[in-house]
């Protein structure tokens, strides 16, 4: 090869620090003269227009239930009356319900250009919207769900796709976005697990800064979601309480938040709805101010998730009405709350009581000017004209869809029959298999929203796996029955799901999730299951099959991984596709027929049962439990594997054999294409700290790059890994890098295909904000 790139697995770090990722900025006088300016805006303010901008409107019909406990609250006054005294955000402007994006476009314009001119302080209000898989708005286009990004390792291509929807975002007049979300894996019974990245800490915050980054290049502020502790409720239970302790919090569930804020430079933080250990994270003073703005230096603004703060009333107890909630989130940090005011337009009356310092308004509504200010509000004027025509769904994105959805479909196992030989007769079957919305995961338009408005289209083209599979084989080899429904009993269409398997040579199964809202769907926010069995009546179906004789090609197309033990052993083939966006089904077809060389690698373990839940790799010796206990928890495909068309060999590698306890670990391997076809290996880079003062997990991925080659081509990789990618918090909590032996590996969590030892030499080393967090590579 005669490429030679540096990057930090795909991604080129900015420089550490809070500001770093914002385009080169202004002289000391214009910034001086800006904060001036800022504060001159907050001198004249009322306690009214303070409060004003610190909440947003949402402006909902009854029956349009798109957030927990929404039924809860009444609905608002009219915009006008609300924002008399301005607006801090308005709430999901294009992403509340099907509207033309040109005429909403129109409306926006008009109503900034009147906020500028007919209050007071002529401030504009920011517009947020959803934006996990595209911005969620009608005709826009759906990419692949997160952990589709994790599975596919490349955090360039999600840059690349963040771009794009922080460039459509920005055209329509919004200025901040709902994601990413970083919350990482811990139980794959959670609904929300399809929103989310991976269990993997490091590869969430690789990939969680790339979409960062793509998004703010557009000119849309990023918000971290959720800030902290989410996706560790007790047994996977949404809301459900939090007991993880300190050391799993700083070493597991924080660092993708620092990478995100510090290497990142995101702007915005969404807090959890999580309680930890008894304190919900909307009240805690330790976290939002202590941990993102001490010890981060975060000085960007803190909005709450939806209903969050009078949640502290309605759901956590800690107060006893809205104004006290409002206290405790306005002192602990919360600097906004969405989606509306309920709680913090409680707030005058309690200043003018003395229920609460007017410091602690000022402190939030200058976060809220300056952030206005970074977003060119405060000189907006609404003037120009709003945009006349826009394609949110351009054959760029779609592009991009197909390219991630890709790289992202996993190769689980497979006995030789994919690629399918064309010319032969072939069975489609499954409820996902002719099902549009079965592509996108919860915050997707399509299955976010519409399913409120059954009689508005899609708004995109979506192809079915179905329509994919006839338009990339003959279409009239292809038979197909529906065999059952996602998640119901009837089991009235397996005899004809049977018997055109019989009649078939190959029988491609496509089974998995329908997403949606609060028990609307398998998976999805409120989607949270206690069965990790493929739901309703599917494995049943799968059995059915199977037991003609003809060969299965089983294809998942869920948002959570399932305990899929038996299928790996019995069918010929099994691939893992995690909701792959509008262009996810002829992907898929791309692997079935070999067009696309499968390299999407596993971000979470396929769990062995339900029963052995919470599972991670990331455990402790005795977390695998084998021999102290009659219960495996090994799971059936562990994280990082996936296979390909082709075959990888590595060789050579070097592993210095001691490296400084403050300094980098440098290792490089040799890994050539041994196959006939070309295709992408993911290098990853695994340690293992062999003895510390604390347990540490048997296996941790320290790196991993992305490598195209051709048949017979040969490439050495280099990663360089500073020790901080070891570093731990220790017996009092602090975080440090520990002298010792650590063995290290390329291949999978749980496959050494080579490997090699060194030792960290020196003295204990206490670390900071400052070191270094990302590995780099080379390709040579």
């Amino acid at each position: 090869m005669t490429e030679v790139r540096a990057t930090v697995d795909g991604v080129v770090p900015a420089p550490a620090g809070p500001h770093h990722d914002r385009p080169e900025g202004p002289d000391r006088t214009t910034v001086r003269d800006s904060e001036v300016r800022v504060r001159e805006l907050l001198d004249r303010m009322t306690v009214e227009e303070k409060i004003a901008q610190l909440v947003g409107f949402w402006e909902k019909e009854d029956g349009e239930t798109v957030a927990p406990l929404q039924g809860e609250f009444g609905a608002a006054t009219r915009l006008e009356e609300f924002s008399r005294h301005g607006l801090g955000h308005l709430t999901r402007v294009y992403g509340t319900r099907p509207v033309d994006p040109v005429t909403r476009a129109a409306w926006l314009w008009k109503f900034q250009s009147d906020l500028v001119t007919q209050t007071r302080l002529g401030i504009p209000a920011i517009v947020h919207e959803e934006c996990l898989t595209g911005l969620s708005a009608w005709q826009a286009a759906t990419f692949p769900t997160p952990l589709a990004w994790g599975a596919a390792f490349d955090p360039d291509l999600v840059a690349e796709m963040a771009a794009t929807i922080g460039t459509s975002m920005r055209a329509l007049g919004v200025h901040q976005g709902l994601a990413p979300v970083l919350d990482v894996i811990r139980d794959p019974r959670w609904g929300r697990v399809e929103e989310c990245i991976s269990e993997d800490p490091y590869l969430v915050g690789t990939i969680g800064t790339a979409y960062i980054r793509g998004l703010q290049s557009g000119g849309v502020h990023a918000t971290l979601k959720h800030f902290v502790g989410y996706s560790a409720s007790r047994a996977g239970r949404n809301f459900a309480p939090v007991h993880a302790g300190p050391r799993e919090v700083a070493d597991v569930l924080l660092p993708p938040f620092e990478m995100a804020l510090l290497d990142g430079g995101a702007r915005a933080v969404m807090h959890s709805y999580a309680e930890i250990d008894g304190v919900p994270v909307a009240a805690d003073p330790a976290m939002l101010t202590g941990v993102l703005r001490d010890r981060w230096g975060f000085d960007g603004v803190v909005v709450a998730d939806y209903f969050g703060v009078a949640f502290l009333t309605l759901l956590h107890h800690v107060a006893d009405d809205h104004t006290e909630a409002a206290v405790q989130a306005l002192t602990a940090g919360v600097d906004i709350e969405l989606p509306t005011g309920d709680a913090y337009l409680t707030l005058p009356e309690a200043v003018r009581r003395g229920r609460v310092d007017e410091a602690l308004l000022d402190r939030a509504v200058l976060r809220v000017l300056r952030q206005k200010r970074d977003l060119g509000l405060l000189d907006a004027t609404f003037t120009e004209d709003p945009p006349r025509q826009i394609d949110l769904d351009s054959p760029e994105h779609r592009a991009i869809a197909r390219r991630l959805a890709e790289r992202s479909i996993v190769l689980v196992t497979n006995r030789d029959a994919l690629p399918l030989s064309p010319g032969r007769p072939m069975a489609v079957i499954g409820p996902n298999a002719d099902q549009p919305s079965a592509l996108f995961g919860c915050y997707s338009f399509v299955n976010h929203v519409l399913p409120q408005h059954p009689d508005v289209a899609t708004g995109i083209e979506v192809p079915t796996v179905l329509d994919a599979v006839r338009a990339e084989f003959d279409a009239e080899l292809v038979s197909w029955a529906r065999g059952c429904d996602v998640d119901d009993d009837d089991r009235s269409g397996f005899a004809q799901a049977v018997a055109v398997a019989r009649a078939a040579k190959v029988a491609v199964l496509v089974v998995g999730d329908r997403a949606g809202l609060f028990g609307r769907g398998t998976v999805g926010e409120g989607c949270d299951t206690d069965d990790l069995e493929l739901p309703g009546v599917q494995r049943d179906l799968v059995e059915a099959v199977l037991a003609t004789g003809t060969p299965v090609v089983l294809v998942l197309l869920t948002g959570r991984p399932y305990a899929i033990g038996w299928a790996l052993e019995r069918c010929a083939a099994v691939v893992q596709a995690f909701f792959p966006g509008e262009e996810g089904a002829a992907a898929i077809a791309g692997v079935l027929s070999g067009r696309v060389n499968p390299s999407g690698r596993l971000p979470v373990s396929l769990p062995r049962s339900a029963g052995a839940q919470p599972y991670s790799y990331l455990h402790p010796a005795l977390g695998e439990g084998d021999e102290v206990t009659n219960l495996s928890v090994t799971p059936p495909a562990p994280f990082g594997h996936g296979l390909s068309y082709t075959t990888f060999a590595y060789s050579e590698l070097t592993v210095p054999t001691t490296v400084p306890s403050d300094g980098a670990l440098v290792v490089t391997v040799r890994v050539t294409n041994t196959g006939p076809v070309a295709g992408d290996e993911v290098v990853q880079l695994y340690g293992h700290d062999l003895v510390a003062s604390v347990t540490r997990p048997v296996a941790q991925l320290l790196g991993y790059r992305r490598v195209r080659l051709e048949p017979g081509e040969t490439a050495t990789v280099e990663l360089t890994v500073p020790t901080t990618r070891l570093a731990f918090s220790d017996r009092t909590l602090t975080r440090v890098v520990e002298p010792g032996d650590v063995e290290v590996w390329v291949g999978t969590s749980a496959q050494r295909l080579a490997q090699g030892r060194t030792a960290l030499v020196g003295q204990t080393v206490p670390v900071t904000v400052a070191a270094e967090r990302w590995t780099t590579s080379e390709i040579s």
